[in-house]
């Protein structure tokens, strides 16, 4: 399925004149969607033109890309391995709904102790993989390399010339790049961090040479994967009103923080706006089971 733009209808964007739009990447593909569907396209094809059979990667607990990489790798022929932080999950992965995802699309898992897997980037680490699994297509955890950035291109089309704003949730910055790379002159792009601190700022002026970008650091929460009442109670009432899904990591957070902003004024009458739903639906389930044991409302799927 294709992606498309779909007006957000909310009272205080028509009291505002404003104008709202949300980039459906998340219908793309039920478990390769949003950014990941773009960030593995190129890539993907890259590996099959080196002639390479595996791709090898790195996630979290719950991670989008581990489970994107798994369902990407089986639908194109190619075997997959992840490479999982924490030790700790090796007997329990089962009642992982994202691991138990990957692993039914044929991943091999490999969980590791936390200070190995903090060395990932380094070469005898690499060079170790590769003893023990063969040759291998490496794709960096979050899936953010150049092919991936170029893929991330691809989300604007000509059709959203007009916007004045471009919104978006980071985490590795290569979507965001690629939206800062493909955006027109007269847009800014918005980039609402899921991560505490401004280190991400760095990462993106390291990729994209434009000046048009701004980032957002104000609504993570309290950092990555962090949620509480007020931020489950945004979503489901996002849902009921819209009819618009968010992920608890990422889109939640971008979607409270820019609405937040427009109710504080922050945006001149008859400003258009598109944000980028940038998938991960399927990590909701994952995240109901956190808030189950902290005994907090669930998020509606």
């Amino acid at each position: 399925m294709d992606s498309y733009n779909q007006l957000v209808n909310l009272p205080m964007l028509q009291e505002r004149n404003i104008v709202l739009a949300m980039k459906r990447e998340d219908r793309i593909h039920p478990w390769v969607s949003g950014n990941k569907y773009r960030k593995l396209k190129f890539n993907l094809l890259e590996a099959k033109s080196q002639g390479h059979q595996t791709l090898l990667t790195f996630g979290g607990a719950y991670s989008n890309h581990i489970v994107a990489t798994a369902v990407a790798g089986q639908e194109n022929g190619l075997g997959t391995i992840g490479i999982v932080r924490g030790e700790e999950l090796k007997d329990r992965w089962q009642k992982n709904p994202t691991l138990k995802k990957a692993h039914e699309m044929g991943m091999v898992l490999e969980f590791i102790p936390r200070e190995i897997y903090a060395t990932k980037h380094q070469l005898a680490f690499q060079e170790g993989l590769e003893k023990k699994f063969g040759r291998f297509y490496l794709l960096p955890e979050g899936g953010t390399n150049a092919l991936a950035i170029r893929g991330c291109e691809e989300i604007l089309t000509p059709k959203d010339v007009g916007f004045d704003f471009i919104a978006t949730c980071v985490g590795t910055g290569g979507t965001m790049a690629g939206l800062v790379r493909s955006s027109t002159p007269g847009q800014t792009v918005l980039g609402f961090s899921a991560l505490k601190g401004s280190f991400l700022e760095d990462t993106v002026k390291a990729l994209v040479k434009k000046g048009n970008w701004h980032m957002v650091n104000d609504y993570h929460f309290g950092g990555y994967g962090k949620i509480d009442r007020e931020l489950v109670t945004f979503i489901n009432g996002f849902k009921a009103q819209t009819g618009i899904p968010l992920d608890p990591v990422y889109t939640g957070k971008m979607m409270y923080g820019l609405l937040t902003m427009i109710g504080k004024g922050h945006f001149a009458p008859g400003s258009r706006i598109l944000a980028i739903h940038t998938g991960g639906l399927q990590g909701i389930a994952g995240m109901n089971e956190k808030l189950c044991k902290k005994k907090l409302p669930l998020l509606q799927i």
